[in-house]
């Protein structure tokens, strides 16, 4: 045994990272590869829409909440202003995180989202304005996701430091209470 090389980390998640993956794979390959076997824009524009609607939905309700501890979501109050609204793991249980599953989660999420802008960008080169849609659509979501994550990460950035300060001053005020109490 070689005590040289470091232990290579595996997915804590597998099912979770394969779900994760297999929407997006599924709507970019049928985009793809559908004009190949239907005529339809209809048929085309429907099932590209829904496979990513389930990607948007297993990403937001499902792996950001197990690969990241991430979770976030949108709220119109009463007075009709739109709230984001986030949540996440504590900071001990985000240290925990399996690299391997954050590094897939937050890789797919851009690459899909650069793949679906390069198929846009092929659909205006084709003068295939109603494609165009289908790509506008499917980034929308990707990006609602990205977006969304992103500054669930930024707030939970900002509650670990909160709590490291706040556990910072705490141990020195009662180091000082304790200096104190000696004399």
């Amino acid at each position: 045994m070689d005590l040289s090389q470091p232990p290579v980390e595996n997915y804590a998640n597998p099912k979770t990272c394969f779900f994760h993956v297999l929407f997006k794979a599924a709507a970019l390959a049928f985009y793809i590869l559908s004009t190949l076997f239907f005529d339809s824009f209809v048929i085309i524009f429907v099932v590209t829409v829904i496979l990513a609607a389930l990607d948007f939905w297993v990403v937001k309700n499902v792996s950001g909440r197990i690969l990241v501890g991430l979770r976030w979501w949108n709220e119109i109050d009463e007075k009709g202003e739109s709230l984001w609204k986030f949540e996440s793991l504590d900071q001990q249980s985000l240290s925990r995180m399996n690299k391997k599953d954050s590094w897939l989660f937050w890789w797919t999420l851009y690459i899909s989202a650069i793949a679906w802008i390069i198929l846009g960008i092929f659909s205006v080169i084709r003068f295939e304005p109603d494609y165009l849609l289908i790509t506008g659509v499917c980034l929308s979501l990707g990006i609602a996701n990205i977006v969304g994550f992103t500054k669930c990460r930024k707030d939970a950035k900002k509650q670990i430091q909160t709590f490291a300060s706040q556990t910072i001053a705490t141990r020195f005020s009662s180091t000082i209470q304790s200096a104190f109490s000696v004399v």
